[in-house]
């Protein structure tokens, strides 16, 4: 499944033979979900595309040639994810953690949480450690370049008395997938666990996050010089690839190789400081516990897949 970290470009055709595996795609009815979808499929993967509008969800299967299955998943509400995570038990070799809002209206999810801190890490959170006990070799997150201005605010991780800001709300989001990311590895590595977790970012793309249908002349005229420095969704997959399939460790990062990050052939990537905060990585995994009700699942090495399941059952009670 593997391919060499150690080649100057990577592109779509090298990505490896994935007959025999399954894979997760979250966000996967269209840009760079789509992109990294559709490649894994081609390759041989059985792909389950987990969309929130399965009509939208249908669509995109119909324009990838493999075999792929759509299933509902939103990650705006912990009913869905639960419900996603229980039927969903097939062994799976890849979890994609790529779906994502951007700069929303101030909005909460069905639970409670702010929109874009909900949607890009709680929900993936409680999704993947819902699914921990499946995964055969590795976990994706999609992060992004924006990490770098994000701070947690463990006083107001929902923005219940700061005014909101969303470019702020973003940062935040994409720094916890970060710190979720390195979180996740070190405990599956004291679990004994084969299954590793990494990360990546698409640069700037130009992607279903930076479309709007806003008239103004100056917003078309940023949006229209945006697109020069951009990279369309076909190259933004490419960092997300490359983690799901290049010989890398655990924690590893990866994100386009060009000029700042902003584009390019993939290749491992920075992160900022705030990003390799261990403290702060587990203080964020044991609040999200608490917000989620969903804990990590493994314990030791010769425990069952089945009594995982049951160790990570949720009480309904809790949000």
């Amino acid at each position: 499944m593997r391919i060499s970290a150690a080649r100057s470009r990577f592109a779509a055709s090298d990505v490896p033979p994935m007959s025999g595996r399954m894979v997760v795609v979250t966000g996967a009815n269209s840009g760079i979900g789509h992109v990294t979808a559709r490649v894994l499929a081609e390759r041989g993967a059985r792909v389950v595309l987990a969309v929130r509008n399965r009509e939208k969800g249908l669509a995109a299967a119909t324009a990838i040639d493999g075999d792929t299955e759509v299933r509902e998943l939103d990650l705006a509400d912990l009913a869905s994810i639960r419900s996603f995570a229980h039927d969903l038990t097939e062994p799976i070799d890849l979890l994609i953690n790529n779906a994502g809002i951007s700069l929303p209206p101030f909005s909460r999810t069905a639970d409670g949480f702010e929109l874009q801190f909900g949607t890009n890490h709680l929900g993936h959170f409680a999704l993947t450690n819902l699914l921990l006990p499946q995964i055969r070799q590795r976990v994706v997150t999609v992060a992004s370049l924006v990490h770098v201005i994000g701070t947690i605010d463990f006083t107001d991780l929902n923005w219940e008395r700061r005014r909101y800001r969303p470019t702020p709300a973003y940062g935040q989001s994409k720094l916890a997938n970060l710190l979720f990311t390195a979180e996740l590895q070190r405990l599956l590595s004291v679990a004994g666990s084969a299954v590793i977790s990494t990360a990546a970012h698409p640069g700037l793309s130009a992607t279903n996050l930076m479309r709007s249908d806003n008239p103004n002349l100056r917003f078309r005229t940023e949006k229209a010089l945006l697109s020069l420095i951009t990279q369309g969704a076909e190259d933004g997959a490419l960092p997300t690839l490359y983690a799901a399939t290049a010989d890398i460790s655990g924690n590893s990062y990866a994100g386009p190789g060009g000029f700042l990050g902003v584009r390019g052939a993939p290749k491992p990537a920075g992160r900022a400081a705030r990003a390799r905060d261990a403290s702060a990585a587990r203080q964020l995994w044991e609040a999200s516990e608490k917000l989620t009700g969903v804990s990590f699942p493994l314990t030791t090495q010769s425990s069952s897949s089945e009594d995982r399941r049951q160790e990570n059952s949720i009480d309904e009670s809790r949000p």
